[in-house]
């Protein structure tokens, strides 16, 4: 059986549209996806300076309170730290500043009015290289209850327990 899925997976990876080898994750923010539930995603540029780059390849970045908001036609991301690079001098950024993302006029007029009629936020999801261009991923979200996020909790941990008994069964 293996060598059939060996000419599927090579052919499967020359005919997807996104090379799996040229996007490497820097960070992701691991606690939107317990906090929110996703709806929508899409991917962003995002305006950096030198250093924040540097940074970025080194890892030094955090998701974790940051949201992304619309102003004047414009999307901006906002509390990401990006830690400042190491080897930097007096023109170091800023960490915690106000960085731009790149999308299209018809993209930023859909998050426009998802977010102002039906009250969901914009929660950036990851953080990557792709093609050497820093990438953003933003999803459309709206807030857990508290008894949801117990509901995903119980989910998760049934899901495990089943898994544990069908891998237990799989030994005899």
């Amino acid at each position: 059986m293996s060598r059939f899925f060996i000419p599927i997976l090579t052919f499967v990876l020359q005919n997807s549209k996104i090379d799996v080898m040229s996007v490497k994750i820097i960070t992701q923010n691991r606690k939107a996806r317990y906090e929110y539930d996703i709806l929508d995603t899409m991917e962003a540029g995002i305006v950096l300076h030198g250093t924040e780059v540097k940074s970025l390849r080194m890892g030094k970045a955090n998701l974790k309170d940051s949201y992304a908001s619309v102003r004047d036609g414009e999307v901006f991301l906002l509390n990401a730290h990006i830690s400042p690079y190491s080897h930097g001098n007096i023109n170091n950024h800023d960490p915690v500043r106000e960085r731009k993302l790149l999308l299209h006029k018809k993209e930023i007029r859909k998050l426009i009015g998802k977010t102002q009629e039906k009250g969901l936020t914009l929660v950036p999801l990851k953080l990557y290289f792709k093609n050497g261009k820093v990438k953003v991923e933003l999803a459309m979200a709206k807030g857990k209850k508290f008894y949801d996020k117990r509901q995903s909790i119980a989910k998760r941990e049934s899901d495990r327990e089943l898994k544990r008994i069908l891998k237990d069964k799989q030994r005899f």
